[in-house]
């Protein structure tokens, strides 16, 4: 199993970036998937989350109206759009999928990518 995200980077505040996590070794099509974030000194907390079906979304106040998670689930990929960022939205990014296998619930994360919003 893996999960591999990229498209992190620096970025200025309001402008835009697009996260990618690409998944490997189970069925990504039957799984939600979230995106997380940690910044320094601090816990890692939740984004966004989207069903397996991407039917419905999710996200944390802090970032509802400016990001948008979707997924293509012939790509096995999940999408983070982070619009408009500000230097709060600074932190290692990271995919998270949740689904069952024969009854027992799953979790796998991915390694994380760096994401710096500065002018």
């Amino acid at each position: 199993v893996q999960l591999v995200e990229s498209g992190g980077g620096l970025v200025q505040p309001g402008g835009s970036l697009r996260l990618s996590c690409v998944a490997s070794g189970f069925t990504f099509s039957s799984y939600a998937m979230n995106w997380f974030r940690q910044a320094p000194g601090k816990e890692r907390e939740w984004v966004a989350h989207i069903t397996s079906d991407s039917v419905i979304a999710n996200y944390a106040d802090s970032v509802r109206g400016r990001f948008t998670i979707s997924r293509d689930n012939a790509r096995n990929t999940v999408y983070l759009q982070m619009n408009s960022p500000t230097p709060e939205d600074t932190a290692v990014y990271y995919c998270k999928a949740i689904g069952y296998q024969r009854s027992a619930r799953r979790e796998y994360w991915g390694q994380g990518t760096q994401v710096t919003v500065t002018s």
